[in-house]
């Protein structure tokens, strides 16, 4: 029985080492050129890193030049955890690539204290930036056809 009882131990030790090692691996091959700048990433993140739906990421440094420049941004302030971002991307990113917006993404879960001049409350944010300043905003998840208006509105005009 205590022969038994080892052997069943040391089974779900093995298991539970080979589940570490699984996802160890696929976090590593994930993190490989990532454009974060950084492996201290949390998991979340890295569920996302192969979504090409998260790709035209920006970095806080990068976030700052370009607002302050001349030229137009728009940004899309995101959570990987967040169930409003989680259901607004995948309609969002696509109507953006339709409309020929570049949207920048700037993920709040690995940057939020970085980037709190640009006082974002909530997610998901897009904001349009022009000459330094602020032009337009909205906040939380909207209808499709809310985010084409604030596209032609702000971006495209």
């Amino acid at each position: 029985m205590q022969k038994k009882m080892i052997a069943i131990i040391a089974a779900v030790v093995v298991l539970f080492g080979a589940l570490f090692f699984v996802i160890s691996f696929k976090n590593d091959k994930a993190m490989e050129n990532n454009p974060y700048g950084t492996d201290k990433l949390k998991q979340s993140t890295i569920d996302q890193l192969n979504n090409p739906n998260y790709g035209n990421q920006i970095l806080p440094d990068e976030l700052v030049e370009k607002v302050n420049s001349e030229k137009g941004l728009t940004v899309y302030y995101y959570s990987p955890e967040c169930s409003f971002c989680l259901a607004t991307t995948p309609y969002l990113v696509p109507l953006a690539e339709d409309m020929d917006v570049d949207m920048k993404k700037l993920n709040l879960l690995e940057f939020a204290p970085e980037v709190q001049q640009f006082a974002i409350q909530s997610t998901p944010t897009l904001v349009h930036y022009e000459d330094g300043k602020e032009v337009a905003r909205l906040e939380g998840q909207q209808d499709e056809d809310v985010y084409a208006a604030f596209f032609e509105e702000y971006v495209l005009k």
